[in-house]
Parts: C-alpha cells; sequence; structure tokens
C-alpha cells in the first residue's frame, strides 16, 4: 500500500503511539495516508479509537510477526 510518510513507534506504549501519530498527521495534507508501525499490545484498540475521535480514517490494518502496521488517511 502507498503511503506518503512512516511513523516507527516500536517500543513504545500507550499513550505515546498515537500522540506521535496526532503529531505526524499535523504535517500532512489532507487526504495524505500515514503508515505507523507498533508494538504496543494496547494500539490495537487506541489507534481505531483515535481515527474515530479525531475523523482520520483508518484504511487497513495488517500484522506482521512481530508488531502492527496502521495506514490512516488525513481528514
Amino acid at each position: 500500500m502507498e503511503f506518503d510518510n512512516d511513523l516507527d513507534a516500536l517500543g513504545l506504549l500507550c499513550p505515546l503511539p498515537v500522540l506521535k501519530a496526532r503529531k505526524r498527521l499535523a504535517g500532512l495534507k489532507a487526504g495524505q495516508v500515514l503508515r505507523m508501525q507498533a508494538d504496543d499490545p494496547a494500539a490495537i484498540i487506541d489507534v481505531p479509537h483515535f481515527c474515530i475521535e479525531s475523523g482520520h480514517e483508518l484504511i487497513a490494518t495488517q500484522s506482521a510477526a512481530t508488531h502492527q502496521i496502521y495506514f490512516i488517511r488525513k481528514k
């Protein structure tokens, strides 16, 4: 999947992955896509909730061997 910016949140615990995603998305234009990699177990719940609350679109989630990958389109 294509993306415009990449965020490595591996090793970060709640709430840091979502806080870093919010900051990174602030620098993107509407419609651009952020790819975020995270291994925090809480991210599975936090990232979709963050997208719903902020109006961004979670367009895909993928599972890798040791982490999850989220694709978020900025509102």
